[in-house]
């Protein structure tokens, strides 16, 4: 019996290892490395894919791109995600230690806490040295809008929402898939996510091409974006910050935006640092009417986008725990 009590513990141990490595070795190497530019990415790769199916959707399907859209969709979600499942096969049944130190890379490609905080800060300290045209450039880098129309306040304002809004998308929303269904979820994830930035505008180009994209996007963010809009609560209070008016506006402001997952995290951030986000802003030329978000305490400053990737940083490490804890569970399910 004491035998089989420490062959039993050992197996648990053993699985507990294969489970958390890869999860805490990516989040790891993206704390140590970022995102070296110089370095082939697979992500880079699935938007290169989708640039190239792009092409070929429009002349097959020029008379009807919804369709199109969806076989789009559907074609690089299963590339990326079969792609990374083959890799992953391979790699565990030649050797259990291979295949960890793949799917760790794998996780490491898929999160980008760090990349986000370093891009968002260049906006931070160019608005620190007053070169708006610096910040101006920086920050379109990391939004999706005009920044040419943009003041001091509405950079740093772009600057905070894409930090709150990428917390999700960008970090706790892949933690979360990967927990659930190793990095090939994750890829599943990252290229429905990569294509909903890159075709999922109601613009007059993408507007039937992207809607599969862009729906597809909605619902795989439902749950990841509520949440960690939560968890975001709970890092305000612990990272003190104003966490009653982060819950306050939170309930009364996340279903403000078009998306119905982007005012999620973007409510918590707002009223955790006590200003206001959203309104108005321009795309492609066009202007689209925002409601706000949060409310007008004090004055934005540039110090707020430390302050956001801080909040970014607490609630990205307590998902990290959270996703270490669901994937050890189920591996612990299936293995034992």
């Amino acid at each position: 019996m004491p035998v089989m009590h420490t062959l039993a513990g050992t197996a648990r141990s053993c699985v507990t290892l294969m489970a958390a490595a890869p999860l805490l070795a990516g989040f790891l190497l993206d704390l140590a490395l970022g995102d070296p530019y110089s370095l082939p990415h697979p992500v880079r790769a699935v938007g290169s894919l989708i640039s190239r199916t792009e092409k070929v959707i429009r002349k097959r399907f020029a008379g009807n791109l919804r369709l199109g859209g969806t076989i789009l969709a559907a074609i690089v979600s299963a590339a990326a995600s079969g792609g990374a499942f083959a890799a992953l096969y391979v790699s565990y049944r030649i050797n259990v230690w291979l295949g960890i130190a793949v799917e760790s890379v794998m996780c490491y490609y898929l999160i980008a806490p760090r990349c986000l905080r370093d891009e968002s800060m260049k906006v931070c300290r160019a608005l620190e040295e007053q070169d708006i045209e610096k910040a101006r450039k920086a920050v379109s880098m990391i939004v999706g809008r005009d920044t040419a129309p943009l003041d001091g306040d509405g950079i740093t304002r772009a600057a905070v929402e894409t930090v709150a809004e990428n917390t999700s998308d960008g970090v706790t929303a892949p933690l979360l898939y990967i927990a659930l269904g190793g990095a090939a979820l994750g890829f599943f994830y990252k290229a429905v996510n990569t294509m909903d930035s890159m075709i999922g505008y109601r613009n007059e180009k993408y507007v039937d091409l992207g809607r599969s994209a862009a729906k597809l996007d909605d619902a795989v963010n439902f749950l990841p974006s509520r949440i960690t809009a939560v968890v975001m609560i709970v890092s305000a209070y612990l990272l003190r910050y104003d966490g009653r008016n982060a819950f306050r506006i939170w309930r009364r402001d996340r279903k403000k935006h078009e998306s119905p997952n982007s005012a999620q995290t973007e409510s918590v951030c707002a009223g955790a640092l006590d200003i206001r986000l959203g309104g108005d802003a321009y795309y492609f030329g066009k202007l689209h009417r925002k409601e706000y978000i949060g409310d007008d305490l004090r004055p934005v400053e540039a110090e707020d986008i430390r302050r956001a990737n801080r909040l970014m940083y607490g609630t990205s490490l307590a998902v990290l725990a959270l996703s270490v804890i669901m994937r050890v569970m189920i591996w612990r399910k299936i293995w034992l």
